[in-house]
């Protein structure tokens, strides 16, 4: 009996080693291959090597979640645009923060034309979503410089945190915000906007304060609400930008330069 269990063992091991590909033992467990990590770090230092002009242009979408169609379509409808630098993704890359989740949209969009960089959603945030976006993309937290921008990635996720406070990290933002020695134009990217009901209230104020009181900073991109949105909420000169998720088959084309910016909605 004994020799009977050893050989039904090892047929089970040799079964399940030669077809990986069929069966998730644990949704949750991170396993990426060497060219799905850092992802963020690498798009920026493609974003780092094209030329720099006059005006930047770019693209902020989001919440592409569980329309995978819509995200193929979306990729054609960027890539046919014209003088494109770069694809922000405003968050919620996936639905239930699942690692596969999140190696499926990148597939998607590496057939983008050009790099792409994301912030975190709240809905990456779910189960093992944290430790499976830092794999694929890296930190929550993080910032670039760009000509003569400067882009500031924030995760604003607060009611994942249940409200505890540490969610947007005000701290970080300020020290972000303060390191601009050439004066550059800054962007903030967050996932959900300060005004939301998902954004701490208890650090509203501190948030748009900071962004208010700095003359670099004129515009600040989100996604989450799933529609178009926009407007100076707080009546500081800051205006904030919402882009539409990707099932609505929309998103914004950013274009900035050195004491101005335009932006457009697109539908595809």
């Amino acid at each position: 009996m004994k020799k009977y269990l050893h050989r039904m063992l090892a047929g089970v091991a040799i079964f399940c080693s030669s077809c990986d590909s069929l069966i998730l033992y644990n949704p949750n467990e991170v396993i990426f291959d060497k060219d799905e990590r850092n992802l963020n770090a690498k798009n920026i230092e493609r974003i780092q090597q094209i030329p720099i002009t006059d005006t930047l242009q770019f693209i902020l979408m989001g919440d592409t979640q569980r329309w995978y169609d819509e995200s193929a379509d979306f990729v054609k409808s960027a890539n046919n645009q014209k003088d494109v630098a770069f694809v922000i993704h405003a968050g919620d890359i996936s639905d239930f923060g699942i690692g596969q989740e999140l190696k499926w949209v990148n597939d998607i969009m590496k057939k983008l034309k050009y790099p792409y960089v994301t912030v975190i959603g709240n809905h990456d945030i779910v189960a093992n979503g944290p430790a499976n976006y830092r794999k694929m993309y890296g930190p929550m937290n993080y910032s670039f410089e760009y000509g003569n921008n400067k882009f500031v990635f924030i995760n604003t996720n607060s009611r994942e945190y249940a409200f505890d406070g540490s969610v947007p990290d005000i701290a970080w933002l300020k020290s972000q915000l303060a390191d601009n020695p050439s004066n550059k134009n800054i962007i903030v990217i967050g996932h959900v906007p300060p005004y939301d009901g998902d954004f701490d209230k208890n650090l509203e104020k501190d948030f748009a304060d900071l962004l208010g009181s700095n003359p670099n900073v004129n515009m600040s991109l989100y996604g989450h609400k799933h529609s178009f949105n926009d407007g100076e909420f707080y009546n500081d000169g800051v205006h904030y930008f919402v882009t539409t998720n990707v099932g609505a088959r929309g998103y914004m084309m950013v274009k900035v330069w050195k004491g101005g910016y335009k932006v457009d909605r697109i539908e595809f």
